[in-house]
């Protein structure tokens, strides 16, 4: 299955100069975090498929006003054309301000909370906004991972981990690695078209 992963910018690849071809078999597209509903909106309309998404730090507005169409798998073991995607949006608590921030305890309880579903079902994605510790992130409190999604990795050995959050411009920036469960990570900054 070809998913279109996007996350934290509108690409204007997609958005200003938006061809048809470039999105061609895409079947799922998978939002990441950090991204303006009306955007959203305007993928699902132009790739015309269906979304799934996690929120990110700075999207508190998608709490009272989803994209409309779009599913969100904050919380939940979703299944889509026979693959399952775990979510566990937001980023690590660095101030007061966000209602899609948590410490690193929370993420590990709302982890736990989805393990029946996730034995049950398996984990072919996961989903975030943050990375993993150690695995894309940087040394910064904003943009430190969560140690919880190496403990998720460890646990269900997806065949994928998608998250956003670490930016171009906070310097170079890995977009695919190898985490020991076997898992790839792939930072779908901009956006990203993987075959799963």
């Amino acid at each position: 299955m070809k998913i279109l992963a996007v996350a934290d910018e509108e690409d204007k690849i997609l958005y200003d100069h938006f061809k048809k071809e470039r999105v061609a078999g895409v079947e799922l597209i998978v939002a990441c975090g950090d991204l303006r509903a009306d955007y959203m909106d305007f993928l699902m309309t132009m790739v015309n498929v269906p979304m799934i998404y996690v929120r990110g730090n700075h999207d508190d507005s998608l709490i009272d006003k989803p994209p409309l169409g779009a599913v969100c798998i904050e919380d939940r073991v979703y299944k889509f054309n026979g693959k399952t995607f775990m979510g566990l949006g937001g980023s690590v608590r660095y101030n007061n301000t966000g209602r899609n921030m948590y410490s690193e305890s929370e993420m590990r309880m709302r982890a736990l909370r989805m393990y029946p579903r996730a034995m049950l079902r398996g984990v072919d994605v996961l989903v975030t906004h943050a990375p993993a510790r150690g695995y894309g992130d940087l040394d910064d409190r904003p943009h430190k991972g969560f140690e919880t999604f190496n403990m998720v990795m460890d646990r269900f050995h997806p065949e994928y981990m998608l998250h956003g959050h670490v930016h171009m411009n906070y310097g170079r920036i890995k977009r695919t690695c190898d985490h020991p469960s076997g898992t790839k990570i792939v930072n779908a900054y901009g956006f990203q078209i993987i075959d799963i």
